[in-house]
């Protein structure tokens, strides 16, 4: 944090107070007379001391502020500042104001100055409403704020006010904290730090930014969280609830590494697994027919079956949740013609949808207002339907391997077999390339906010795109991914990992921005088909396997020894701790 040059940041003379009005006026004379000489700091010393002393004077040490200040030969903030700072939270506007026409100069632009004039006028308006005195009020209003001629919005909502019939009422209209120091605390905050390009209105060698070192801390602690290969917990540290003594790092223990629950129902391949949107949910789908509805309880974290939906003839390969999770799309292999819609809370079938049987409909995404739904397959087939299975629009001559609905609700995301994604827009009947890769893509899913693509690609592994740019960001290294259609997902905290299955028979987890893996899941015995997170609880993961199991995947369960791998799970690559998100593994 530079001083800009500006003259106000010099050191101080001998015997010169160093608080700049906010401590104390000098070191007593005889302490003066013995004191050691003056060390002589750099800039960036200074700085440093300033912004010590700006947490001191917070927690009312003044008198310490003061020692620290002349001993350093620096002052806190300019003296003009210190008395702006006092006049303001001593409520005297008009010094105040005379305070800032000396400050004037100081400010980095014309528009910053007229900005914390008005801000300061509006504060002293206000309080003039609360205190009763409406033609005071007025008078500022009339003949100090409109010719300012800034805001006219919020002058209008500020004359508004006069017509609240007591204090309570204009502070709940207002939503201001009223009269005293807390409103008038955060009115200086506003001075201090506010404005549209991010550089506080006065240089910090004049006024420092409110709250500094909590600031530098508590971004140091989430750079270190954001570093953290592990961090998964929706409980955000703080400085309240870190040690500043230690960096900040997740123990392998608390990611979803470990086996927790082996589901054994299906009596043959588990082709497709999927949480609903709630995660109070998992739908799986079987080679045995049969799609499966399991409950998750949200406290003990375990599944037990809901209900089993039974007659796909051809087995259920795909599944798609509805936005509000009442309903649940089954497909079915590259042969099935038929597509299911099924009632989650009856266990009704609502739809049984074919529209030839020469038709191949083996994927399918929801609108996002939950009334339509697409679905395609490799045969030319991509529908756009109703709830009642009614075909709305489609689309001629297009394979469709996989679907995707955009947040738009009008585009429609399709890889086919021209090892491509398009977006197609079924109101206006446009299409455009936004993905092609130089394999076939197996499989795709996008992120919540739908800027980033995850691709399963044929021989070439998982490779991740932003749509936005349509550029490919990363590739992904150690699953085994062949012709076999695998489909990964985003998921734990903020989206921040990534997961699939493989070919190999383990399940590979990466931050999603380091290529190598951070947990290699190894207890399946055949295929890995497909992997699920939980969006609501970001520690469970689930897989789905050609040996018949769904695996729930957690972390160490509380008597799980210090040190100890869960059975069959793999480490992390060494190679790991040269990646940039930086070494924290337990290899």
């Amino acid at each position: 944090m530079q001083a800009n040059g500006a003259p106000d940041a010099a050191p101080l003379q001998n015997g010169e107070a160093g608080g700049g009005g906010l401590i104390a006026n000098g070191l007593p004379k005889e302490e003066a007379t013995t004191k050691k000489k003056r060390p002589s700091l750099s800039q960036t010393e200074q700085d440093v001391v300033r912004v010590i002393g700006q947490y001191l004077h917070g927690l009312g040490l003044s008198q310490t502020v003061d020692l620290l200040m002349q001993e350093a030969g620096c002052r806190l903030e300019h003296p003009t500042a210190a008395r702006f700072r006092s006049h303001v939270m001593d409520g005297d506007w008009e010094k105040a104001e005379a305070d800032l026409n000396e400050l004037k100069s100081l400010v980095r632009s014309a528009r910053g100055m007229l900005r914390m004039r008005f801000l300061l006028l509006e504060q002293k308006y206000l309080e003039r409403l609360e205190d009763g005195a409406v033609l005071e009020a007025l008078q500022v209003l009339r003949h100090e704020l409109t010719p300012l001629k800034y805001n006219t919005e919020r002058i209008h909502a500020l004359s508004g006010y006069m017509m609240c019939s007591d204090a309570a009422g204009l502070r709940e209209k207002a939503a201001w904290e009223g009269k005293g120091s807390a409103s008038r605390s955060k009115l200086l905050e506003k001075l201090q730090s506010e404005t549209a390009t991010h550089n506080p209105y006065l240089p910090p060698s004049v006024m420092l930014p409110p709250h500094r070192l909590q600031t530098l801390l508590r971004q140091a602690v989430e750079l270190q969280r954001d570093r953290c290969v592990y961090h998964n917990t929706r409980h955000e540290p703080s400085l309240d609830s870190v040690s500043l003594y230690s960096d900040h790092s997740c123990s392998r223990k608390q990611f979803p590494c470990y086996t927790r629950q082996i589901l054994t129902e299906h009596c043959n391949e588990v082709w497709f697994c999927k949480f609903s949107n709630d995660g109070s949910k998992l739908a799986t789908g079987s080679k045995d027919s049969t799609v499966i509805l399991w409950d998750v309880d949200m406290e003990s974290q375990q599944l037990k079956v809901a209900r089993t939906l039974e007659g796909h003839t051809y087995g259920v390969s795909y599944l798609a949740w509805s936005p509000d999770d009442a309903h649940l799309i089954a497909c079915g292999p590259d042969d099935c013609s038929e597509l299911w819609l099924w009632n989650v809370q009856t266990g009704e079938l609502k739809v049984k949808m074919s529209q030839s049987h020469e038709d191949s409909l083996t994927c399918a995404a929801w609108n996002p207002d939950g009334k339509r739904f697409v679905t395609g397959g490799q045969r030319g087939q991509f529908y756009q339907c109703d709830l009642e299975g009614n075909v709305l629009d489609s689309w001629e001559g297009v394979r469709v391997q996989c679907l995707c609905c955009v947040g738009d609700g009008k585009t429609v995301l399709a890889s086919d077999t021209h090892q491509r994604i398009r977006g197609y827009n079924f109101e206006e009947l446009t299409d455009r390339n936004i993905v092609q890769e130089d394999h076939p893509i197996m499989a795709f899913t996008v992120s919540r906010n739908g800027r980033l693509a995850l691709l399963n690609v044929a021989t070439q592994g998982v490779h991740l795109w932003d749509l936005q740019d349509r550029v490919l960001v990363r590739k992904y290294q150690g699953a085994t991914q062949g012709f076999y259609t695998i489909h990964s997902a985003f998921g734990g905290l903020h989206e921040d990992f990534i997961a699939s299955g493989s070919e190999d028979h383990k399940v590979y987890v990466w931050h999603k921005r380091g290529e190598l893996p951070i947990a290699v899941l190894a207890g399946h015995s055949h295929t890995v088909n497909c992997v699920s997170w939980n969006p609501r609880l970001p520690a469970m993961l689930a897989s789905a396997s050609d040996d018949g199991t769904v695996r729930i995947w957690g972390p160490a369960p509380p008597t799980q020894p210090a040190g100890e791998r869960p059975p069959g799970e793999h480490a992390a690559h060494d190679e790991s701790d040269s990646h940039d998100e930086g070494s924290n593994m337990d290899s």
